[in-house]
């Protein structure tokens, strides 16, 4: 496949086989857009999105690449460049959360937080900043957990604070070239990343903590990144959307 005979836009959407990544990519598609899904590890349930897509007429592959090892970031766009074509997309999607106190949180928790919300952002950045069309969209995930403070979420709170900060001094340091930088921040959803580890105590009183009484779905955050990555976003830059119902 190459798109050099079409005007269709590609987004490349990271972490993308399941969980929020995946309501964006399917709504990625249902808006036109040529997707790729990256994956890490799950082939099985990527593989099965991108089928899902192609089957409703979406170009799609699947691309895997571990964020965090700036060379598979490099060989996963230059994949994309082959089959697709030049990204116009980037939805920094890929993430990892494991809520440990600070104290007891472990050299190797730290690394893994580190290197695939900090360093696995960086490393998707630092590629589209040479490889983005101009005139294209990235979207990064920063989270509300930022503004809530609780304890355990000391070390991811970190990684999303500079995901912000990147968001902000990018979308500056792209000037002239028509690309939006932002970042959405969700609040509470009911995924996998989120649920997981979690009594039916604590997802209730998650689920009470927004004035609309409700965890989020990853359709609505789909949404939101939806309009991020279209035409109506084009003079929204260098912000943060906190998509989180009210939550804080």
């Amino acid at each position: 496949m190459n798109n050099a005979n079409h005007q269709q836009q590609i987004a490349l959407v990271t972490g993308a086989s399941r969980g929020i990544g995946a309501a964006v990519a399917r709504r990625l598609a249902l808006d036109g857009f040529a997707v790729a899904v990256n994956y890490a590890a799950s082939s099985g349930e990527a593989d099965a999105l991108v089928a899902e897509l192609r089957a409703a007429g979406t170009r799609a592959i699947a691309v895997q690449a571990d964020v965090a090892k700036a060379d598979e970031v490099r060989r996963m766009f230059e994949t994309i460049e082959q089959q697709l074509g030049k990204v116009d997309v980037l939805v920094n999607n890929a993430g990892v959360l494991k809520t440990v106190p600070l104290a007891d949180t472990s050299d190797a928790l730290f690394d893994q937080t580190i290197n695939i919300n900090l360093r696995g952002t960086f490393n998707t950045l630092r590629e589209a900043a040479a490889r983005l069309n101009d005139g294209g969209r990235i979207v990064n995930f920063s989270s509300t957990t930022l503004a809530l403070n609780m304890p355990g979420y000391a070390v991811y709170n970190a990684t999303k604070a500079a995901v912000e900060a990147f968001t902000h001094v990018f979308a500056k340091e792209l000037r002239g070239r028509n690309i939006t930088v932002n970042a959405v921040a969700p609040g509470p959803i009911a995924t996998s990343l989120f649920l997981d580890g979690k009594t039916e105590e604590q997802i209730q009183t998650f689920a009470k903590m927004p004035p609309l009484q409700r965890l989020g779905q990853p359709d609505d955050i789909a949404a939101v990144v939806s309009f991020l990555a279209g035409p109506d976003a084009g003079w929204v830059n260098g912000q943060i959307l906190r998509a989180n119902g009210g939550v804080a």
